[in-house]
C-alpha cells in the first residue's frame, strides 16, 4: 500500500514506514536515545532527500522521547535540575544549528555535510563505546568492577558549581551547558535527539549515575527536538507531515516495548549493542560516500530567468 509524500515528492510503502518507526522506537526506548541517528540514515537509504529526512525525523524523535520520558518519570529516574541545565544549552545550540543548516542548504552542500557528519560521529563514538563496553563486560565476568578513570578531572576545578541532588553531584554548570549546546547543534544538523552523544557525555564526562542518565536524556531531548522540528518547518520547509505522522505512530508503539526490554539486559551489554549499531550504520554511510552511484548524472529543471 503506497502513499505519496508531498514534501519528499515520492511514493513510499505505508507498512515499511510504520515498521521502521516501530523498530527505531523500540531501540529508542531500550537505549534512552531519540532514535534519529538510526532513522535519518534509514530514510536516506529509502530514497528520502537528506534535508527532508533530517527535518521530518525530529517529529518521530519528539514522540518516542515523550513516551520514554513518561515511562522513566514513573520510575523516578529523571534528574530534572540537570535536565534543565542541559536544556538551556540545547535550545541555544539548536537555534545555531538551524541557521547553519540553512546556510549549507543555500550553497548546495547540505546533503554531503549530513553524510560526512554522520560517518564521523557514528564511527568515533561507536568505537569508543565498544572499547569501554568490552572492558566492562570482561570485568563483570571476572567478578571485578570496571573503574572509571579521571574521577577528579579538570571539571571539578571549574566555577559556578551547583548541587544536583538526584544525580548526587556537585559540579560546575559550564560542562552541562556546553554538552547541551553541542548536542542541540547536532540535533538541528543531523535530525537526531542527540542521545547517542548525550548519554556517553553524561556517564563519562559529567559522571552521572547510570540509573538517571537515560531518563534525563529523554527529558532534554523532548524539548530540543520539538524546537528543532518547528524551526526546520518554518525556516527550511523540510518537514513532511505525512511521513512524520507515520513515523510517530510506529515510534510511540515501539518505544514502550523498548523500555521494558532495557530492564532485562545488563547496562554494559546494552552499551555494547548500541556501539555495534553505531559502527554498522557509520560504515554503511561511509561506503555510500565513496562508492560509485548507480546514476552518475541527474537532470533537474532549471528556474526560469526573470
Amino acid at each position: 500500500m503506497q502513499i505519496y509524500l508531498p514534501i519528499a515528492e515520492l511514493p513510499v510503502s505505508i507498512l515499511t514506514i510504520l515498521a521502521m518507526g516501530a523498530a527505531v522506537g523500540f531501540l529508542s526506548g531500550m537505549f534512552g536515545i531519540g532514535g534519529g541517528f538510526l532513522m535519518t540514515p534509514l530514510l536516506i537509504f529509502l530514497g528520502i532527500p537528506p534535508a527532508v529526512a533530517v527535518g521530518t525525523q525530529t517529529t518521530q524523535v519528539v514522540a518516542s522521547s515523550v513516551t520514554g520520558a513518561l515511562a522513566h518519570f514513573t520510575r523516578r529516574s529523571i534528574d530534572f535540575k540537570m535536565g534543565g541545565v542541559l536544556l538551556a544549552g540545547g535550545v541555544v545550540g539548536s537555534l545555531s544549528g538551524i541557521y547553519l543548516f540553512k546556510l549549507l542548504a543555500a550553497i548546495g552542500q547540505i546533503d554531503l555535510a549530513i553524510s560526512i557528519v554522520y560517518v564521523l560521529f557514528l564511527s568515533v563514538i561507536g568505537a569508543m563505546m565498544m572499547v569501554e563496553s568490552v572492558q566492562a563486560i570482561r570485568a563483570a565476568r571476572g567478578g571485578r568492577t570496571a573503574t572509571r578513570r579521571g574521577h577528579h578531572s579538570w571539571i571539578h576545578g571549574l566555577p559556578f558549581k551547583v548541587r544536583f541532588r538526584r544525580s548526587k553531584l556537585y559540579i560546575s554548570v559550564i560542562p552541562p551547558i556546553l554538552v547541551g549546546y553541542f548536542v542541540g547543534t547536532l540535533s538541528a544538523i543531523m535530525g537526531v535527539g542527540g542521545g547517542f552523544i548525550m548519554i556517553p557525555a553524561m556517564i563519562y564526562l559529567l559522571r552521572m549515575p547510570t540509573n538517571v542518565v537515560i531518563g534525563t536524556s529523554f527529558f532534554q531531548i523532548v524539548f530540543v527536538a520539538a524546537l528543532t522540528g518547528v524551526m526546520h518547518s518554518v525556516e527550511n520547509q523540510a518537514v513532511d507531515i505525512v511521513l512524520g505522522f507515520l513515523l510517530v505512530v510506529g515510534g510511540v508503539i515501539g518505544a514502550q516495548y523498548g523500555v521494558r526490554a532495557a530492564e532485562k539486559m545488563p547496562a554494559e551489554q546494552l552499551r555494547a549493542l548500541l556501539a555495534a549499531i553505531l559502527l554498522l550504520i557509520g560504515m554503511r554511510l561511509g561506503y555510500d560516500l565513496v562508492s560509485t552511484p548507480p546514476d552518475l548524472y541527474s537532470v533537474i529543471e532549471a528556474e526560469p530567468l526573470s
